[in-house]
């Protein structure tokens, strides 16, 4: 696909961002879009390579060299119908997806990749641009009511399949605005939120009611869901976050930092202090913040911490630095495991691996810093890695804001689960199978991070385009949507 010798004629060329001295200044994505000649030389790049392992390593199996050949013909609205064939959402996934099928790339073993991430959002955003993005209304209404739970990426993708395969959806968020973990959770200057609100008005023009503000399992119960729709999708995602269990923990000055993110992502939306902060202000603005958690979180921690005028950034990560390289002929086509920087990372912080946090110390019950020791992994005597202690390796670290950003233990108990009565797997997630994604409670279904515990947005669209068509064959005998 692409042009045969594309490869060998031109280098891989991302898009720029803007410098750190100024991104960090605002709230505004910072990514500069290269220019449409650019992309399509990206594009040429794509090899004939025979067996596309970008597909296998983009979750969604996006017809990567199909629209990368049609991007370098300069047929791009015909590049937007493929890529729209299998992922709904591909402004999100282009912005803040961490592109394992570049990773796959065939191109990978000995050269840079293609630049996939880039071309999927020029093409869609290109589509916006000129007005090729439509909603896709049903050309006949089944008379069908399904009611999704949860307004995160699976949610959504969910929804909007079953509302094109003409089914009554109505989407419950208990929130006050749509977009779960996307809104919430996700900085602004890793996508803004307008962005969310344009699909959202694409889906009402294509049926689909959206309530917000409604908790199900506590505004309005599971059983009155089951007794007014024919099928009910759980998609509420992971959102009880795994704490440290230290000495100290009841300081003020530690939160999760879904706490701290949220909060800001309000005030960005224009809400005032007490809608944003309804339980207190969480700040960093002159403080010296930790970060716990070195992942995708603990980065947007980071940035965020930056922008409000932290006074230092320090994060930590129990696992060892990971290798600056990998070994391609060890792991390719799988996601390697070696040191990457995030943007907020570029920003200004320390980074600091091999630590574990013993407790917190504070003051008039506040935290003024952290008790920290340095561990080394060593091979037990069943093979598997285990965590020392390093003697003489306690040290102390000054913090006034501590962010726990160590990943969720699956969904949050009570309320809706406990009034579902679903089966829950050995982790606490919802138990169905991605064949039908049907939950041991009749009627119902279950996808996303409720389902499979935390995971990619990638992964949230992909499990609610195929739960829709398991829903659509629940509900119709048979289904014409793709899974």
């Amino acid at each position: 696909m692409g042009k045969i010798t594309g490869f060998l004629e031109f280098e891989r060329s991302d898009r720029p961002y803007e410098k750190a001295e100024k991104r960090r200044t605002n709230w505004k994505e910072f990514v500069k879009p290269l220019a449409y000649d650019d992309v399509s030389r990206q594009a040429s790049r794509c090899m004939d390579c025979g067996v596309p392992y970008c597909h296998n390593g983009c979750p969604v199996n996006n017809l990567i060299p199909d629209w990368n050949d049609l991007v370098y013909r300069d047929q791009w609205r015909t590049a937007l119908e493929t890529l729209h064939s299998t992922n709904n959402f591909p402004e999100f996934t282009g912005r803040i997806c961490p592109a394992p099928c570049e990773a796959s790339c065939t191109l990978n073993i000995i050269e840079k990749p293609v630049t996939i991430k880039t071309i999927e959002c020029q093409i869609v955003d290109r589509g916006w641009e000129e007005g090729w993005v439509q909603p896709q209304t049903p050309k006949v209404k089944t008379g069908r009511n399904v009611a999704v739970v949860g307004s995160g990426p699976a949610g959504l993708a969910c929804a909007q399949q079953l509302a094109r395969a003409g089914h009554n959806v109505t989407l419950f968020e208990k929130s006050d605005r749509i977009g779960g973990l996307l809104r919430y959770g996700i900085p602004d200057f890793k996508l803004e939120k307008h962005l969310i609100d344009r699909r959202m008005r694409q889906m009402e023009a294509e049926g689909v009611t959206f309530r917000t503000g409604v908790e199900v399992g506590v505004g309005i119960s599971v059983a009155m869901l089951l007794a007014d729709f024919d099928a009910l999708v759980l998609s509420g995602g992971a959102e009880n976050p795994r704490d440290l269990e230290i000495e100290g923990r009841e300081l003020s000055g530690i939160h999760f930092a879904m706490d701290f993110l949220r909060q800001q992502n309000k005030r960005n939306a224009g809400d005032d202090e007490a809608h944003a902060a309804p339980d207190g202000t969480i700040s960093a603005k002159g403080k010296h913040v930790v970060v716990i958690g070195g992942g995708d979180t603990g980065s947007d921690c980071i940035g965020t911490s930056i922008r409000q005028g932290a006074a230092s950034v320090t994060q930590l990560e129990i696992m060892p630095q990971p290798p600056a390289h990998e070994n391609k002929a060890l792991t390719w086509p799988d996601w390697p495991l070696k040191f990457r920087t995030s943007s907020s990372q570029e920003e200004g912080c320390e980074r600091d691996w091999s630590v574990l946090t013993r407790r917190a110390i504070g003051e008039n019950g506040r935290i003024t810093a952290l008790e920290c020791a340095r561990v080394e992994w060593v091979k037990g005597a069943d093979g598997r890695q285990r965590m020392e202690e390093i003697p003489e390796g306690r040290f102390q670290l000054k913090a006034d804001l501590v962010l726990l950003a160590m990943g969720f233990l699956g969904p949050r108990a009570g309320g809706l689960l406990e009034q579902s009565g679903v089966a829950r797997d050995p982790r606490g997630n919802v138990a169905a199978n991605v064949v039908d994604y049907k939950t041991s409670a009749a009627k119902m279904f279950s996808c996303g991070d409720m389902r499979r515990g935390q995971s990619l947005v990638v992964w949230a669209i992909r499990e609610g385009r195929q739960c829709a068509r398991a829903v659509d064959e629940f509900l119709m005998g048979t289904s014409l949507l793709p899974r």
